[in-house]
């Protein structure tokens, strides 16, 4: 069998992605938002319909108060959740998402997907990993 060799001049040229371009790091700056354990339960809790601030603490298990707070403030002011005051005694607070926040379903709906059905697979990598370093 013989084997070619090649100049890599002779490769299609591939783009290059540079980690300080700004595009990649806008990119690194939302998914840090939308990535964020808190959020992305905020905006699947949402998914469902509009909700008062406590209905969201209740619905979201083990979040606290403040966690929430900024949490929303953060997906607000990134325009994925909006913020209703409903005037009254108590003055009651609605949280829904925006149309841009309805529109992070998709993805978000399939990195769960993703998440679920690769778990096993990772959860067995870990013991391997984990195994082999711990001889180490």
């Amino acid at each position: 069998m013989k084997l070619t060799t090649f100049d890599e001049a002779d490769l299609p040229s591939q783009p290059k992605h540079d980690p300080a371009s700004k595009d990649c790091r806008l990119v690194g700056d939302i998914l840090s938002r939308v990535g964020d354990k808190w959020s992305m339960l905020v905006v699947m809790t949402l998914l469902d319909g509009p909700l008062h601030f406590n209905e969201l603490k209740r619905a979201i298990r083990g979040v606290s108060q403040q966690m929430l707070s900024r949490n929303l403030r953060a997906l607000e002011r990134d325009g994925l959740v909006t913020r209703t005051v409903h005037v009254g005694v108590p003055v009651r607070v609605e949280y829904a998402l925006s149309d841009l926040g309805r529109s992070l379903s998709g993805p978000v709906k399939a990195l769960s997907s993703w998440a679920i059905d690769s778990g096993p697979v990772i959860e067995a990598s870990r013991k391997v990993y984990d195994g082999a370093h711990d001889e180490a």
